[in-house]
């Protein structure tokens, strides 16, 4: 079955920077575009970035442009999320989630069909 597990989240300080792994299985990773998405304490689930199958193609969402970096490893089956500059903002379970086949959106949390558990990161100030 298609698993996906998240890790690398943590408790840092403002400036900081976390690498966070997501982990595929069960299925033809190389077929699949791949996003990460948060979500904060009260908050719905919002979209944070995205990589299509070969990595050409990669989008943020507006406050996390310069500070992080989306990226695969499709020997590996891994998905990355390099986040640097940290702010309290970023505090959120961070979940790693496979593409729908259909959704021409890659921002609406509808358009991902499997997630993993989440990891949590903590930003303190």
């Amino acid at each position: 079955q298609v698993q996906l597990a998240e890790s690398g989240g943590g408790l840092v300080q403002a400036g900081a920077s976390l690498r966070l792994s997501c982990a595929a299985s069960g299925f033809n990773f190389n077929s699949r575009a791949m996003a990460w998405l948060r979500q904060a304490p009260g908050k719905e689930r919002e979209f944070v970035a995205f990589i299509s199958v070969s990595g050409a193609n990669i989008l943020y969402t507006d406050s996390v442009k310069g500070r992080f970096t989306i990226s695969r490893d499709n020997v590996m089956n891994t998905v990355y999320l390099q986040m640097n500059s940290l702010k309290p903002d970023d505090t959120a379970v961070y979940f790693c989630a496979r593409k729908d086949s259909v959704s021409r959106s890659f921002e609406r949390v509808s358009a991902y069909d499997y997630w993993g558990q989440g990891t949590q990161v903590t930003v303190s100030s």
